[in-house]
C-alpha cells in the first residue's frame, strides 16, 4: 500500500485536503486504526463568520483506554453540538451565493445521529467529493502501518497548528471578507457555499 494516498478521516475537511486528494489519481485510503490524536481535525473544522474564523468541535466520548484506534471512537450526544454546529453554518452561510443550492446534502449530518466518529467523517467525505466532482474511490485501511512512503502518507501534514504545505491558496469571494479580509484553508463548505460548481477550480 506505498502507492496509495493515506488521509486522515475529517470533520468538514478543509481546502489542503481536498487539494491534496485532486492532486493524486489514485484511490484515497482513509487511516481507521491510528491511535485517536486530541486536538485534531478530526474532531473539528473552521468556517469564516462576521467575527472572523470560528471552530466547531465534535465531542466525543472518553472510554477507559487512554489510546483509541479512530474506528472505535463514538460521538457524544450529551449536549445538542448538532444543532449549534447547523445553526453556527447557516448564520455564516445563509446569504451565501449556494448555501441553499447545497444545503440538504449537508443537514443530514446535524438531523441524524452517527455512533461512530469514522463513519460520520467518511460520510461527508463522500458528499463533498460529489460535489466537487473528484471522482476517486474511499478505502479504509486493513491496519496500521507507520512505513508509508512520506509522498503519499498525509495522515500529520494538515494540522491546526501547523501551516499546511500541502495548499497554495487561492483566494475566492467569501461572505464576510470585506470586514474580516480573505481566510485562507478553510473547511470545504466555506468553498462550496460560496463558489459552487466552481469549487474545484479553486483547490
Amino acid at each position: 500500500m506505498t502507492e496509495q494516498l493515506v488521509l486522515p478521516a475529517f470533520y468538514l475537511p478543509n481546502i489542503a485536503y481536498f487539494s491534496a486528494i485532486q492532486k493524486s489519481t489514485s484511490t484515497v485510503y482513509i487511516e481507521q486504526h491510528e491511535n485517536f490524536p486530541k486536538q485534531t481535525y478530526r474532531t473539528r473544522t473552521s468556517i469564516a463568520t462576521a467575527n472572523g474564523t470560528l471552530d466547531l468541535i465534535v465531542p466525543i466520548l472518553h472510554g477507559r483506554k487512554e489510546h483509541s484506534p479512530m474506528k472505535d471512537v463514538r460521538i457524544n450526544y450529551d449536549h445538542n453540538w448538532q444543532r449549534l454546529h447547523w445553526l453556527s453554518l447557516q448564520t455564516a452561510y445563509r446569504s451565501s451565493a449556494y448555501f441553499e443550492y447545497y444545503e440538504d446534502d449537508f443537514a443530514r449530518f446535524y438531523e441524524q445521529k452517527f455512533e461512530f466518529l469514522l463513519d460520520y467523517n467518511v460520510q461527508q467525505l463522500e458528499v463533498a467529493l460529489r460535489l466537487l466532482k473528484l471522482n476517486r474511490e474511499i478505502v479504509l485501511t486493513e491496519n496500521y502501518s507507520s512505513e508509508i512512503s512520506t509522498s503519499v502518507d498525509y495522515r500529520s501534514a494538515i494540522h491546526p497548528k501547523k501551516e499546511s504545505l500541502l495548499i497554495d491558496p487561492k483566494e475566492y469571494y467569501q461572505v464576510f471578507e470585506d470586514k474580516t479580509g480573505f481566510q485562507p484553508d478553510l473547511s470545504v463548505v466555506d468553498l462550496l457555499f460560496n463558489q459552487g460548481p466552481q469549487a474545484k477550480s479553486f483547490l
